[in-house]
C-alpha cells in the first residue's frame, strides 16, 4: 500500500458522497443556530458520526451542544478534525440569490455568516473519507473529530483544551472558508491568530429602595419616590465610559479590539420601576495575553464604579479565555502540499450565473467573472504570510483572534484556508455574502475542495512517521519558545447567560431572545 493509492480511495469517497455533503452542508445552513444553543445542529452531527461507526460523547466539556467522536483502526497516531456550527443573530438569509429571511423567520433571526455550515460539513467529509482509506488499505491509528459550539463567542475550545480533548493527537487540522484576504486559499505560516477575552457584566439592582432613601419612609403615593437609577443606567454607564476610554488602554499597536454587545434580560414593561438586571458582554481580540489582560482590568474598574454610582452591584462572568496561536511549518508545508495537488474550488456556470444574480440584486451590473480572482488560485502560504505582515509592527507576533489557537498548544496544527465565493466589485450588504454561502451551487466545491485537502493531508500524516515526528519536533520547540502557556479556561461554559435562541410555541417555530 502506497498513500497515493489511500489517497485515490479517498478522493473517490469524497465523489460518492458529493450529494450527501452538499445536502448535509444545507441542512445545517438552514438550522442556523446561534452560540450555546445549537441543539438542531449538535443531534445532526451525533446521530450522523455514530451511523458511521464513531463513538460520541455528546456534552464534552460539559457543554450541551459540544461533542467528541471517536474511531480507531488500531495502534497508531491520531489525527484530529472539527466541526463548527454556531450561526449569528440578526443575520438570517435564505440560500437564495435575492434578499429573503428564512422561511417562517425574520431577518433578526440568526443566520451563518461565515459559513460555519460548510466548515463543519467540509471537515466532516475529509474526515469520513480518510477513515474510508484507512478501513480499505489497512492504515493503523485513529480520528477524533470535536463538534465546537459558540465560536462566535470563542467558546468551546479553551473549555475543550482545558478539558484535555486535543492531547494525545498527532496533529490538528483546522479548515476555515477564508475570510480575509490574503487568507485564501493557503496555510497560514507564522502569524497565527492572537489572544481574546470574553466576558458579561451583569449589573443587578437588588436593593432599589435604599438608594437615597430615609430610614423609615413611607411608600409614597406618587411614582417619583427616591430610588436607585437601576440596571439600565449601570449599563449605559460602563457603555459610554468604556467607549470614550478605549483609546487610553492601551497604544494602539496591532490592531486590536474591543467590541460590545447587550444581551437582553427580563425588565418591567409596564411601570416605572428600576431595571433589576442588565448584561453586557465584551469581546477584547488582542495580539498577546498581556494586552488582554490590561484592557480587563481597566473594564473591571469602569464596572465597579459604574455599578456604584446607580445603586448596583456587578457579577463578571466568563465567555472566553483564549491564548495566541503558534506556528508549525512542517505541517503548513504537508498540508499546503495537499491543496496544491487538489487545486482551488471549481465553480460551474450554473453557481457563476448565480452570482452574478446576487451581484445584480445589490445593485451590481455584473454578467461575466462574479468572482474575485483570488478564489480561482492559490497562494504559496510565505507569500501571504509577506502581504500580512506589511501593516503589522516587526514586533508583533500574532494578529485578529480565532479559538483554534488554543488546540495549537497540545499538538501540531495546520490553519487551512480554503475559498468560499466572493464577490468583485461592491461594497455588498451582509446578506449577499451570506446567500452565496449558502446557495449549494456556490459554496458545495468550497466543501469538497476542503474535504479532499484535509483527506491528503490526515493520510500523509498517518502513513509517514518521518513528517510525524518533524511536525512533533518543531511543536515542542515553538511551545517552549513561547512559555508552554497551559489551559486559561478556570470558569464553567457560560451556557445560562441569555444568549438569544429559537422556541416553539403554539405560533411555530420563532426566534426569541430569552430572559
Amino acid at each position: 500500500m502506497t498513500a497515493q493509492t489511500a489517497i485515490q480511495t479517498a478522493e473517490a469517497e469524497i465523489e460518492a458522497r458529493a450529494a450527501d455533503l452538499s445536502q448535509w452542508c444545507a441542512t445545517i445552513f438552514d438550522y442556523a443556530e446561534p452560540a450555546w444553543r445549537e441543539y438542531r445542529s449538535v443531534e445532526w452531527y451525533v446521530q450522523r458520526l455514530r451511523a458511521e461507526g464513531f463513538t460520541v460523547e455528546q456534552g464534552s466539556g460539559g457543554m450541551p451542544t459540544a461533542f467528541c467522536a471517536e474511531w480507531s483502526n488500531g495502534d497508531g497516531p491520531v489525527v484530529g478534525m472539527y466541526a463548527e456550527y454556531d450561526a449569528v443573530p440578526s443575520n438570517c438569509q435564505a440560500a437564495r440569490p435575492e434578499r429573503a429571511p428564512r422561511d417562517g423567520l425574520g431577518y433578526a433571526a440568526a443566520g451563518h455568516t461565515d459559513p460555519h455550515s460548510a466548515l463543519g460539513i467540509g471537515s466532516l467529509g475529509g474526515l469520513l473519507a480518510t477513515k474510508a482509506a484507512m478501513e480499505a488499505h489497512g492504515i493503523t491509528g485513529g480520528l477524533r473529530f470535536t463538534g465546537e459550539p459558540a465560536e462566535k463567542v470563542r467558546g468551546s475550545k479553551p473549555i475543550h483544551a482545558a478539558k484535555g480533548y486535543y492531547d494525545g493527537l498527532a496533529a490538528m487540522l483546522s479548515f476555515h472558508p477564508f475570510y480575509m484576504l490574503p487568507l485564501c486559499n493557503t496555510v497560514r505560516w507564522d502569524t497565527h491568530c492572537g489572544a481574546a477575552y470574553s466576558f458579561v457584566y451583569r449589573f443587578v439592582c437588588d436593593a432599589p429602595q435604599n438608594w437615597g432613601a430615609t430610614d423609615g419612609a413611607p411608600i409614597p403615593q406618587s411614582h417619583s419616590d427616591i430610588r436607585a437609577p437601576g440596571a439600565n443606567d449601570a449599563l449605559m454607564l460602563m457603555y459610554q465610559n468604556a467607549r470614550g476610554l478605549q483609546g487610553s488602554m492601551l497604544p494602539h499597536r496591532g490592531g486590536w479590539s474591543v467590541s460590545e454587545a447587550i444581551l437582553a434580560t427580563g425588565q418591567a414593561t409596564a411601570d416605572n420601576l428600576p431595571a433589576l438586571r442588565a448584561d453586557l458582554q465584551y469581546m477584547i481580540r488582542v495580539p498577546d495575553l498581556q494586552m488582554a489582560e490590561q484592557i480587563t482590568a481597566q473594564l473591571d474598574r469602569l464596572a465597579d464604579h459604574a455599578a456604584q454610582m446607580s445603586g448596583c452591584r456587578v457579577e463578571k462572568h466568563w465567555v472566553c479565555k483564549s491564548r495566541p496561536g503558534l506556528a508549525n511549518h512542517a505541517l503548513a508545508e504537508i498540508a499546503y502540499e495537499a491543496l496544491s495537488a487538489v487545486g482551488p474550488p471549481v465553480w460551474s456556470e450554473e453557481a457563476l450565473k448565480q452570482a452574478s444574480q446576487v451581484a445584480r440584486a445589490c445593485g451590481q451590473d455584473m454578467d461575466q467573472d462574479p468572482l474575485i480572482a483570488e478564489c480561482n488560485r492559490l497562494i504559496d502560504p510565505k507569500e501571504a504570510e509577506a502581504i500580512l505582515r506589511r501593516d503589522l509592527p516587526p514586533s508583533q507576533i500574532n494578529s485578529t483572534s480565532d479559538d483554534y489557537t488554543d488546540m495549537c498548544w497540545h499538538t501540531p496544527t495546520a490553519r487551512i484556508y480554503i475559498a468560499r465565493p466572493a464577490l468583485r466589485g461592491g461594497p455588498y450588504p451582509p446578506w449577499a455574502m451570506n446567500a452565496l454561502g449558502g446557495i449549494p451551487a456556490l459554496i458545495d466545491p468550497t466543501v469538497v475542495c476542503a474535504a479532499r485537502t484535509l483527506a491528503r493531508t490526515a493520510i500523509r500524516l498517518l502513513t509517514d512517521p518521518e513528517a510525524r515526528a518533524a511536525t512533533w519536533a518543531e511543536f515542542e520547540q515553538r511551545k517552549a519558545a513561547m512559555g508552554a502557556i497551559p489551559p486559561l479556561a478556570d470558569y464553567e461554559p457560560p451556557i445560562d447567560l441569555p444568549w438569544p435562541e429559537y422556541v416553539e410555541t403554539p405560533r411555530g417555530r420563532g426566534w426569541h431572545i430569552p430572559g
